[in-house]
């Protein structure tokens, strides 16, 4: 397989039967598999054998984290490359072609491309590396707009959002994927911030687009709000932070 696409529901199979039949309608021509993980048990509407595609199941007999269910699935992955989706991503063509030629440049690490709203409007999702100062700033209404300006251009962030990355196998599998102590938000941060102390760029490309669905859980969910500040704590608290930021310092 040139490439795996690890997609993981937490009772979200209908969001995951949708972004399937994304697939087969832009993507059926090309050589790829995908990794499906059930984090909860629940039932599938669809057969594994319903695509043009291969799919393997995992189903977990206990919920994992983020990080932890694409690492299992990337055991299992067979491509060249490795995608990690999220099941409320939808797609409006076809992205992993041009995506893919960007990683043909081997200082890149991880590609994702433009993410856009349900109403078209352009999403943060590549930013620069969080400080405790700039959180704060967000918190009292500050520091708005996005990090970057987006063009016809590549942008090279510090990081980019964990709802659509595609890696090269090797640079995954060199970074042993996703520190699995962050249970769910930051571990992108975390592995582009690994990514640049190992000399490898994060690249956004505006050309091709996404569509994300987004949930917003840590926003309405106590749990998930709480989530949340543990890993931003963790991450505040990691060497790879500490590392990334003697780094930047003149």
């Amino acid at each position: 397989m040139n490439l795996s696409i690890s997609v993981v529901s937490h009772s979200q199979i209908a969001l995951v039967e949708a972004l399937l039949g994304d697939l087969a309608l832009y993507c059926g021509h090309l050589s790829f598999e995908l990794i499906l993980t059930l984090n909860i048990e629940e039932s599938l509407p669809f057969g594994a054998d319903t695509y043009v595609f291969p799919i393997r199941l995992i189903r977990n007999s206990l919920p994992l984290g983020f990080g932890a269910n694409h690492n299992q699935a990337f055991k299992q992955a067979t491509g060249r490359y490795f995608c990690v989706v999220n099941p409320d991503i939808r797609l409006t063509g076809n992205p992993f072609g041009e995506l893919i030629a960007g990683l043909e440049d081997s200082s890149v690490g991880v590609v994702a491309p433009l993410v856009l709203g349900q109403e078209g409007s352009v999403e943060d999702s590549a930013r620069r590396f969080p400080s405790p100062l700039k959180i704060l700033c967000k918190a009292f209404g500050r520091c708005k707009g996005p990090d970057y300006a987006i063009g016809a251009s590549l942008v090279y962030p510090d990081w980019v959002g964990g709802m659509f990355m595609l890696f090269p196998r090797r640079v995954f599998a060199e970074l042993r994927g996703f520190d699995e102590r962050y249970f769910l938000y930051y571990e992108d941060v975390n592995l582009c911030g690994r990514l640049r102390l190992r000399g490898y760029q994060v690249v956004l490309h505006p050309g091709c687009q996404v569509v994300h669905h987004a949930q917003r859980s840590s926003h309405r969910n106590r749990k998930y709000f709480r989530w949340h500040l543990s890993s931003m704590t963790r991450f505040f608290l990691s060497s790879v932070y500490w590392r990334l930021l003697f780094q930047r310092t003149p």
